[in-house]
């Protein structure tokens, strides 16, 4: 294995950190007969363990070295890749190198641990070829990249040498993309590691219809994200109102909704917005659309990152790239805290409070597309309780009976929201029956 590892040219960047890099020295030793035994054992278990961590991050079962390999092909961004997940197959030199690394990754997919494994009396490689994962739910890994790595792993497989398998790759690249903006659907900033982009690999599964109700609103922000994802021009959205209304879960259903169409989502909040420009840079030339996620989002008086996110929205000399767009949440329409002071024209420490509204209001006109989100009447809010039942039929409550114990939940839990009706739902699937039995 180390033979082939260490001809690799256009993967050569996979690091000598890797999985596959450690378990080629591990096998270098092993032919030299240049080892001990029981150190040689520790450092296979040691990328075992690895290896398990990968595969239960990302759901995959079955071959795990198999998923691996065609998991770390999936990820690595080079100039090669990166040109393939915009065009596709192209012609040009350098396709004999990656043709090359190709006759080299079937050679390690069809590589025999079987003489390391009987010399060493260990059958973990035999366990991972073979593997069957436990049940998870899908909200525990990003079960999208899962499908995509599993399926990349068979299509490879099935390849009968290299020219197939530079197809099989090429087309993934263009189809999927590549490297953790390509297989990821969301990212958080992650200041601690190399890379400041951190994908999120557990996400919800929300969408559109989950949320009862609020049509327009739903309606405006679809055809806003829908221009975006096609090519069309498309404003920076903020979605304001009541707590518990919605606006959070709608982007997140949006991101689910469009995902297939290349949208990709990054999460980041005010204490964050030094490093806005450094991720912007680095997402601006790929092939994806991106939403700079920003939840409940306001500013008190004293505080002054407003006036940078202004510049970054459109105030700079370098134009807002045209694949990144911002969506936030706020409580509040104008996002930043007025005070009475603010609306006197004189004061002892400005002579014109009026140019201190306008600075601060402006920051909101930034958002091309504002969206209100308020709370339900009561007669709406019990028609969200009766959709939202409807979708379980183990509740069992009569119409009469559920609408009355939803207004008494309603009274001890925040008011008429759609998060109020979810809440109370939440507590009928999870009451036990004896329990309400008896306090019948």
């Amino acid at each position: 294995m180390y033979r082939l590892t260490s001809k690799l040219i256009v993967y050569r960047s996979i690091g000598e950190d890797s999985i596959l890099f450690r378990l080629a020295e591990i096998c270098r030793k092993f032919r030299s007969n240049d080892y001990n035994k029981e150190e040689l054992i520790t450092g296979i278990l040691t990328q075992i363990n690895r290896l398990l961590d990968v595969a239960t991050t990302y759901g995959f079962d079955e071959n795990l070295w198999h998923n691996y390999l065609a998991f770390i092909i999936a990820a690595t961004e080079t100039p090669f890749t990166l040109v393939s997940e915009k065009v596709g197959a192209q012609q040009g030199s350098v396709n004999e190198f990656v043709k090359n690394d190709y006759a080299i990754f079937k050679k390690l997919f069809d590589y025999d641990f079987g003489p390391m494994e009987s010399e060493l009396g260990i059958n973990c490689f035999s366990v991972i070829e073979n593997y069957h994962s436990v049940a998870k739910r899908e909200r525990i890994f990003n079960k999208s990249v899962s499908d995509k790595v599993k399926e990349l792993s068979r299509l490879i497989e099935q390849a009968k040498d290299a020219d197939e398998m530079y197809e099989v790759v090429t087309d993934f690249y263009y189809r999927y993309g590549v490297g953790k903006l390509g297989l990821n659907k969301a990212f958080r900033i992650n200041t601690k590691e190399p890379d400041l982009l951190e994908p999120i690999t557990a996400t919800g599964n929300y969408c559109l219809d989950d949320l009862v109700g609020y049509e327009i609103q739903k309606q405006k922000l679809v055809r806003n994200t829908e221009a975006f994802v096609h090519g069309r021009r498309a404003n920076n959205v903020l979605l304001y109102g009541d707590a518990g209304t919605g606006k959070s879960t709608s982007i997140k259903a949006i991101l689910n909704e469009y995902y297939p169409d290349g949208l990709r989502m990054i999460e980041i909040y005010k204490h964050e917005f030094e490093y806005l420009s450094t991720v912007i840079s680095e997402i601006k030339n790929r092939n994806y659309r991106f939403i700079i996620y920003m939840d409940d989002l306001s500013f008190e008086e004293y505080e002054t990152e407003y006036k940078y996110l202004k510049a970054v929205i459109e105030g700079g000399l370098e134009p807002r790239p045209e694949n990144v767009l911002i969506y936030a949440t706020s409580n509040r329409r104008h996002l930043v805290r007025e005070t009475w002071n603010d609306r006197s024209d004189r004061s002892d420490d400005d002579m014109h409070r009026s140019d201190t509204v306008q600075e601060k209001l402006s920051l909101a006109d930034r958002f091309g597309v504002a969206i209100g989100f308020y709370r339900p009447s009561p007669q709406e809010y019990l028609n969200i309780v009766r959709k939202l039942a409807a979708k379980h039929p183990e509740i069992t409550l009569s119409d009469k009976e559920l609408c009355l114990e939803a207004n008494r939940w309603e009274l001890n839990h925040g008011g008429y929201s759609g998060r109020t009706a979810q809440q109370f739902i939440d507590y009928l699937l999870g009451a036990d029956p004896a329990e309400e039995e008896n306090n019948g």
